[in-house]
């Protein structure tokens, strides 16, 4: 993903802060955007995240369903029994699951990454495994240790 943002003419800020994960990219991105809001702008692909975040990740990445919903009916002439996605970020599963959500007949399926295991602690399997918390100003199930801080995820 680095190397095709810098082909894109990105200037990519590697994270030394914390374990260099996600998280912790989201917490330096959000920090330096709060104390440079006049000449920044912060903007995320995961479903994450502060209002009105998430609802902006889903509106874009909504077309996904839209497209996908008009394919199926076109080309089938009915819907799906079941729509599947990965869960991970949100923005897929956000993204292809959003225009069906209306349609009760279509299961939606979420499928999360267990790393080595839901029974180990080298696991992404936050729905499986996780706890409900708040994190980046966002309500949801996360990876906890037993203090209630985000743990490390594996996948």
């Amino acid at each position: 993903n680095v190397y095709r943002m810098e082909l894109l003419g990105a200037k990519v800020h590697p994270v030394t802060t914390g374990t260099g994960t996600l998280k912790d990219a989201v917490n330096e991105a959000m920090r330096n955007w709060t104390t440079r809001v006049d000449d920044t702008a912060y903007v995320i692909g995961s479903v994450m995240g502060p209002h009105p975040y998430p609802m902006m990740v889903r509106d874009f990445q909504s077309v996904i369903s839209k497209e996908a919903r008009e394919q199926i009916l076109k080309t089938e002439g009915k819907l799906p029994d079941a729509v599947l996605a990965c869960v991970g970020g949100g923005s897929n599963a956000m993204g292809m699951f959003y225009n069906f959500i209306p349609d009760k007949e279509v299961k939606l399926i979420g499928c999360e990454a267990a790393g080595r295991g839901v029974n180990t602690a080298q696991t992404a399997a936050t729905i499986a495994t996780g706890k409900y918390g708040v994190f980046h100003g966002m309500k949801s199930y996360f990876c906890q240790n037993k203090y209630g801080q985000i743990a490390p995820v594996y996948s």
